[in-house]
């Protein structure tokens, strides 16, 4: 983001301080949303092109993305810790280079040691999907696929530490163009090395591995360029001294990573269960779960960007102790998040089996029932949307406080002890089959987004006590 779009969005005389905070949320935000969308574009290009490939395809391709994204994401909380401490310290002292380098040096340390033990639990995925219950064939099939998709875990974590550090110092574009370029490359890749475009073989799913891996290397790799190029960001020297350890400040990542990865553990987790447990009921239901969720996910990547941003503008006024700043910052962004996920509710409801179509071949014979699936699928997610938004963004407004143990508590119960076990009995109990397990997220999902806000409401009544 330039100096002048900062200073538009700040207040200035006359105008309300809601209005210049809604301003300064959707200056940060914008390039946040895009490049979470232009992240997920890359899952949804392998799903989708995986869905040309045929419904077994597919569904082998849901497992094995859900057994990777699952420790993704718990990296990616580990990484995000970075966002309020550096938001902070940046609150406390714009110029605070030393500071914001040695957070960015320990989470690029942390992403590191976090994917040695990743690396060898997806190595063994055949087994760990076959512990589950999934079927054999469908099990080989998505370990192919993750034994290539799997390198691209360290980069894609790397990532996160870097649009951290952007997004802190509220010039988060860059991110979003870096991340649109490894879009088109992951789906050029896909196209040849998945089914033998340009004089490549035809690798199947082990190539729409490979495409992502590639893909998120370029990210970091472009994006790391980029950062020691510009000269608003070179001054920063990120890649000093690399190999100097800071265990106070690591600890510190750690502590408050921890908890964010739980959260985010505990709502993929509930996901990827309910993934599993849907490919009990069979392959078509679990290729339409799979198309379901991927729509579901791509509207998610807007209040996730939102919540991103809501993290450094909440750490950004409790850095330089603003209460009242802490209080718009919060409330403006569940509002904005709000609205939006009750607009793509009425989209959900509205257009269901178009949604789904881009994800089927029409000529394949499988493709009617599992659309009709999907469509069901898609109908529920709409009534969850709203739910989805808050929760996330109000997760991300105490992040900015750095209160992270409590919302993982609350993620917690109304995920795992209420959402799941309501899920399982609908859909084996009452005979829903998966349209049960889907009821079930969109309960679990309400109750978290009202234990979420009640949190923020109680946090943001004690003023800065959270963010100390």
């Amino acid at each position: 983001m330039s100096d002048a779009a900062i200073a538009a969005a700040a207040p200035r005389p006359g105008t309300s301080a809601w209005a210049a905070e809604a301003r300064a949320t959707l200056a940060l935000g914008w390039p946040i949303v895009l490049t979470n969308l232009a992240q997920v574009a890359i899952t949804t290009t392998d799903v989708a092109m995986a869905g040309w490939l045929g419904p077994q395809a597919l569904a082998a391709c849901t497992l094995g993305a859900h057994l990777y994204f699952a420790l993704l994401v718990g990296g990616m909380g580990l990484a995000m810790a970075t966002a309020p401490m550096l938001a902070q310290a940046r609150g406390r002292c714009r110029h605070a280079v030393r500071d914001l380098r040695r957070t960015v040096r320990q989470g690029c340390w942390l992403a590191l040691a976090y994917c040695l033990p990743a690396w060898a639990l997806l190595w063994h995925g055949e087994a760990v999907l076959l512990a589950l219950g999934q079927e054999p064939a469908l099990a080989a099939a998505a370990a192919d696929y993750v034994r290539t998709l799997q390198w691209g875990l360290l980069p894609a974590i790397l990532f996160i530490v870097q649009r951290s550090f952007v997004a802190a110092l509220e010039r988060p574009a860059a991110a979003f163009v870096v991340t649109l370029l490894a879009v088109g490359l992951n789906a050029a890749c896909n196209w040849a090395l998945m089914f033998g475009h340009w004089g490549a073989p035809a690798l199947g799913l082990p190539g729409a591995g490979i495409s992502s891996t590639l893909a998120n290397g370029f990210m970091v790799a472009a994006l790391g360029g980029f950062l020691a190029w510009d000269r608003r960001f070179r001054r920063y020297r990120l890649t000093g001294r690399w190999w100097r350890a800071d265990w106070p400040r690591f600890r510190a990542l750690v502590r408050l990573g921890l908890p964010v990865s739980g959260v985010f553990l505990i709502e993929v987790g509930v996901f990827s269960a309910a993934t599993m447990l849907v490919g009990l009921t069979g392959a078509a239901p679990l290729a339409a779960h799979a198309i379901a969720l991927q729509v579901a996910s791509i509207t998610f990547m807007v209040p996730l960007g939102v919540a991103q941003a809501t993290t450094v503008r909440v750490g950004l006024a409790a850095g330089r102790g603003d209460p009242g700043g802490v209080a718009r910052a919060g409330w403006t962004a569940l509002a904005l998040g709000g609205g939006f996920m009750a607009a793509m509710a009425a989209l959900l409801v509205s257009v269901p089996r178009a949604l789904a179509a881009p994800f089927l071949d029409p000529a394949d014979p499988e493709g009617a029932a599992v659309a009709a699936l999907a469509v069901s699928f898609i109908t529920v997610a709409a009534v969850f949307q709203v739910s989805d938004g808050v929760q996330t963004i109000g997760a991300g407004a105490l992040r900015g406080l750095k209160d992270t143990r409590v919302p993982m508590l609350l993620a917690g119960t109304g995920y795992w002890a209420i959402g799941m076990p309501l899920g399982v009995a609908l859909a084996f109990a009452a005979g829903l089959g998966a349209l049960g397990i889907w009821i079930g997220l969109a309960s679990g999902l309400a109750i978290v987004a009202a234990l979420m806000l009640w949190r923020w409401a109680r946090r943001e009544r004690l003023g800065l006590v959270a963010a100390r």
